[in-house]
């Protein structure tokens, strides 16, 4: 069995990070434009820099909550029983590497990492960043960016993600909005790949019509009650 994951907003929320589309999230408090293009960051750098030092600085105060942490859990459980587990997720927090998620792919970056522009190297990253900061690996100024997927830029691991879904069995998205593609479309491609499909969510989605199964609740709550249940319907099929 392929069991494909997909994570969004919702699932960091429960550790009180910041969510982006819902009402009094970050884009109800700064336009994306002035922020999160390529073309912000062309024309004031330290604007944008601002705008995700203050993100970062927010990592070390949130923690896994119980949905990133029973999703590392299944990941073991499965990888233990010859099953594969491909975890795809939206955020650009470190929250399910930190649970002790080991196949994730953070197909919109990664806040804790840093982008040459120059040399196109990609650097781990604790402290701020400036259009100071030079590039570890080629020691030029000024190119130093989030290692952020921005709005009209490709996401990264599309290759990836591609072939998972192609062999899924199941698929699953947790707290998302259906707004934002290609991850709203990966629910389609898996059903097309003959996928179980499920959608675990606070709220509906733009897209909850596309799933066979829908399960309401909060992540920390919903997610951990799931993997329980699919952990025993695998253990009754070997018994």
């Amino acid at each position: 069995m392929r069991l494909v994951i997909l994570t969004g907003a919702g699932i960091s929320a429960d550790s009180g990070v910041d969510t982006f589309r819902d009402e009094g999230g970050v884009w109800s408090q700064v336009r994306l434009e002035d922020v999160a293009t390529p073309e912000a960051f062309l024309h004031t750098p330290d604007r944008v820099h601002a705008f995700y030092n203050r993100r970062r600085a927010q990592l070390p105060n949130v923690a896994p909550n119980a949905a990133h942490l029973a999703l590392a859990a299944l990941e073991r459980r499965l990888r233990e029983d010859r099953h594969e587990f491909v975890l795809i997720t939206q955020n650009v927090d470190n929250l399910h590497q930190r649970a002790g998620s080991d196949s994730v792919f953070p197909m919109h970056g990664q806040l804790d990492r840093a982008l040459c522009v120059h040399c196109g190297g990609v650097v781990a990253l604790t402290e701020d960043l400036s259009t100071k900061t030079a590039c570890p690996q080629c020691q030029r100024q000024g190119g130093m960016r989030p290692n952020i997927v921005w709005f009209g830029e490709i996401p990264h691991f599309l290759d990836d993600i591609a072939a998972a879904i192609e062999g899924a069995d199941h698929f699953v998205a947790i707290g998302t909005s259906g707004t934002v593609y290609p991850a709203a479309g990966l629910v389609e491609g898996a059903r097309q790949a003959g996928a179980v499909t499920t959608l675990i969510n606070r709220d509906p989605a733009e897209n909850d019509t596309m799933f066979d199964h829908i399960i309401a609740g909060r992540a920390a709550e919903a997610v951990p009650a799931w993997a329980d249940r699919l952990v025993d319907s695998l253990t009754e099929r070997k018994a």
